[in-house]
């Protein structure tokens, strides 16, 4: 089902003219990264592959590994830290943090409570979300759709991922593809003129459809089934409901605004697979540098992919102010979503 899009139309209703408007914008961007990088060569030395297999398939090169004891938790708050750095807000700011992960630290509290405490906030909310891959797209909307609601003015949005720790490093189908990080947004209020060029996220757009969550899923865990679980996944299923889903939830986003494919500066998508990234910057009509690819170098960090990419362009230049960024994931569930965004 699709979420409600926080079009321009929209922000403009709400009994309040299109000159006091309310969007949330993107103020600061983080991203945390474990030490230990682990080579395509390393996992060739126990498993029945090679680094010239994994590239060709896959385009990841190396990916990082946590270190023992070093939690999803831990990353997520290094990767908030960071982000408050760069917006310039203070911690005691923050209104709420939405923690989208697939890996918490426990059954319950959320992970999100965690990343509360180490950032020595004491007021405010948090909680988790749990939609993969999709997971930082469903997170962004929420808040989004908060703070047009006037529900908070300053939040913190982020994606972590600790994957090694329910990977089946004996199965090279998933083992290879998967690597730890967490990346964040500090999301706040903006109040503007209405405009196809003013700053904010324009609109979000979440699906899901449970008949295919056999494709990719872990069997088992810390809930009901009661037992260790690994990450299981049909490969070329994915990959074929990838390419088409992906490919409606853009021109859905795009019509959602009155935007075409020209009008967009940059591809930020999720980071799973090197093709799928390739085949959505042909259908943007997008030249390779217009599209930040980061699996070659993080492999697939899940709900933690497109917050790291961001950090990781916008750092080096790439990402600028008043950019038109796309954002598309899909993942386990399967859940898929997009979101466009000028910065």
């Amino acid at each position: 089902m699709d979420s409600a899009p926080s079009s321009p139309a929209l922000c403009a209703s709400a009994q309040r003219p299109a000159s006091a408007c309310v969007r949330s914008r993107i103020a600061g961007f983080g991203g945390a990264l474990p030490e230990r990088v682990v080579t395509n060569d390393e996992l060739a030395a126990t498993l029945d592959t090679s680094d010239a297999w994994i590239v060709e398939r896959t385009g990841i090169r190396e990916r990082r590994i946590a270190a023992p004891g070093e939690l999803t938790s831990d990353l997520a708050a290094r990767a908030a830290r960071a982000a408050l750095a760069d917006a310039s807000v203070e911690a005691e700011a923050v209104d709420g943090i939405i923690l989208a992960t697939s890996t918490p630290d426990r059954t319950y509290p959320a992970t999100a409570v965690s990343v509360q405490a180490k950032l020595g906030l004491t007021r405010g909310f948090a909680f988790d979300i749990a939609a993969v891959c999709t997971g930082f797209i469903y997170a962004l909307a929420v808040a989004d759709s908060m703070i047009r609601a006037g529900a908070a003015r300053t939040l913190l949005v982020i994606g972590a991922e600790v994957n090694s720790r329910i990977l089946d490093w004996s199965d090279r189908s998933t083992a290879v593809l998967f690597g730890d990080g967490a990346g964040a947004v500090v999301l706040v209020a903006h109040t503007q003129e209405d405009g196809p060029g003013a700053p904010g996220i324009l609109s979000t757009h979440l699906h899901a459809d449970g008949r295919y969550e056999g494709i990719l899923h872990v069997d088992g865990g810390p809930g009901s089934t009661g037992t260790v679980g690994h990450v299981r996944m049909q490969g070329r299923e994915v990959f074929r409901h990838a390419v088409a889903k992906l490919a409606a939830v853009v021109d859905e986003a795009l019509a959602a605004n009155g935007l075409g494919q020209g009008d967009v500066d940059w591809l930020v998508p999720h980071q799973a697979n090197l093709r799928i990234i390739e085949a959505m910057g042909r259908k943007l009509g997008l030249p390779p540098e217009r599209v930040v690819v980061t699996v070659d170098r993080h492999a697939n960090t899940s709900a933690a992919s497109i917050p790291l990419a961001l950090a990781d362009a916008y750092r080096d230049g790439r990402l600028k102010r008043g950019d038109l960024v796309l954002m598309e994931a899909i993942g386990g569930g399967l859940t898929w979503g997009a979101a466009l965004v000028r910065l």
